[in-house]
């Protein structure tokens, strides 16, 4: 029976990672107008509800792919499976008017075993950005009176393999994530002229087609405080990558861009990049009962080109703070095995506005619980995080998110031979 539970978690794992790689994003941001959209957090189950957390996270029960490092703190007998999902409610508000909408999405799937008892890999997939909006603007003051329809979607996604080693005595630990990244990003425009019928609407549309490889190097250190406690420094490095793009731009009268067009250019390769990235963090942890942790990232995106030009975004820094406090994990009452976790994050934008060339700052706050099954082995995470966009001009728009996501962590002793009498 256990084979056969196996083959099955692995066929669902692979028809998950198809469903997530054509999923829809839940984003509905106007701000995703530019650049590849929104960044997306790549933490999983518990970092996601401690802050976004997660360079200097070890844990056996949780798969951790902002640090690669991290792999080879699980045990050599255990396999783990963790996939993800999230909805979001929306507030956007122009200080005119107000708009809300509901939306939600597969978050991420993965998978994590050991290949010796100092060597652990992981693989899985998980979104790197998202573009998602539709807005219209009114334009009455020109001389011909019209109104223009924006809209986008897409995004970017990642699939990756990660390989970890312990090097010096379950202390220093490396590990490097391999990754594809590809992604359609597409955005549409229409404008629209009322009172003039003898004027047909003009639509645009620009699609990006964005693929290359990537890599990512962690490290991470354990400093024994005493033999429940410890501190451990986390590292991580992403160099620059240019993307493998094809572009399309289309003009047209006829809003489904196959009769009546006018004009449609297709560029190779145009120029457009992922910068450097670096991320530090520390964590406190106290077995069975504490974790604290913080988290600190910079995205040098004012060098990275897009669309061939450069001083499009801006310098990218993320903080993030979070904790989880088990009351007693060796009891039977349930709300006592329970981990319970808080965080909070700030982060400004690299996107900029295409009209003012301005950003906005992000804040949230966290809080979740990790919830054990029967088996005290697997865990169902849930995290609500509440979320508030303020631009750094004021006449801009102020955005609010509530997102709840919920994940299952599967933990199985897959190479523990079990004794049949």
């Amino acid at each position: 029976m256990l084979k056969y539970s196996k083959v099955s978690i692995l066929i669902g794992f692979l028809v998950c990672l198809h469903l997530s790689s054509v999923a829809q994003n839940s984003t509905t941001s106007p701000y995703t107008r530019a650049g590849y959209g929104v960044i997306a957090d790549r933490s999983f189950g518990a970092g996601r509800s401690m802050g976004g957390t997660g360079y200097g996270l070890r844990s056996n029960i949780q798969i951790n792919p902002m640090n690669p490092a991290s792999y080879t703190s699980m045990d050599s007998l255990t396999f783990l499976f963790d996939v993800g999902a999230t909805l979001q409610y929306s507030i956007l508000n122009d200080k005119t008017y107000s708009h809300s909408n509901i939306s939600g999405n597969l978050l991420y799937l993965a998978m994590q075993f050991p290949l010796s008892r100092t060597v652990a890999m992981s693989a899985g997939i998980l979104p790197y950005s998202h573009t998602g909006y539709n807005f219209k603007v009114l334009n009455s003051s020109d001389e011909v009176p019209h109104v223009d329809f924006f809209s986008g979607k897409g995004g970017l996604n990642e699939v990756y393999i990660g390989l970890s080693i312990d090097i010096w005595k379950k202390r220093l630990a490396l590990g490097v994530n391999a990754g594809y990244l590809f992604g359609i990003i597409e955005h549409n425009s229409t404008i629209s002229y009322y009172g003039e019928s003898s004027v047909s609407p003009l639509y645009t549309l620009e699609k990006m087609n964005l693929r290359n490889f990537k890599y990512e190097l962690g490290a991470q250190y354990t400093q024994p405080l005493s033999k429940s406690e410890r501190f451990i420094f986390g590292l991580t490095y992403s160099p620059k990558i240019k993307f493998s793009s094809i572009s399309y731009i289309a003009l047209s009268s006829d809003a489904y861009f196959y009769s009546g067009l006018l004009k449609a250019d297709t560029i190779y390769n145009q120029g457009n990049d992922i910068p450097n990235s670096l991320g530090f963090g520390v964590s406190y942890e106290k077995d069975d009962k504490m974790i604290l942790a913080a988290d600190i990232s910079w995205q040098e995106w004012s060098k990275a080109r897009f669309k061939g030009e450069k001083n499009n975004f801006n310098n990218r820094l993320k903080i993030a703070l979070g904790g989880e406090y088990i009351p007693n994990l060796y009891t039977r009452q349930f709300l006592n095995r329970v981990r319970y976790r808080v965080g909070v994050n700030y982060s400004n934008s690299y996107l900029q506005d295409r009209v003012y060339h301005s950003g906005y700052k992000e804040y949230g706050v966290t809080i979740g619980a990790g919830m054990p099954m029967i088996d005290n082995r697997s865990y169902i995470n849930l995290s609500f995080e509440y979320v508030k966009v303020v631009p750094e001009i004021k006449t801009l728009i102020n955005e609010q998110y509530f997102r709840f996501a919920l994940s299952y962590t599967f933990n199985e002793f897959w190479f523990y031979k079990r004794r049949v009498e």
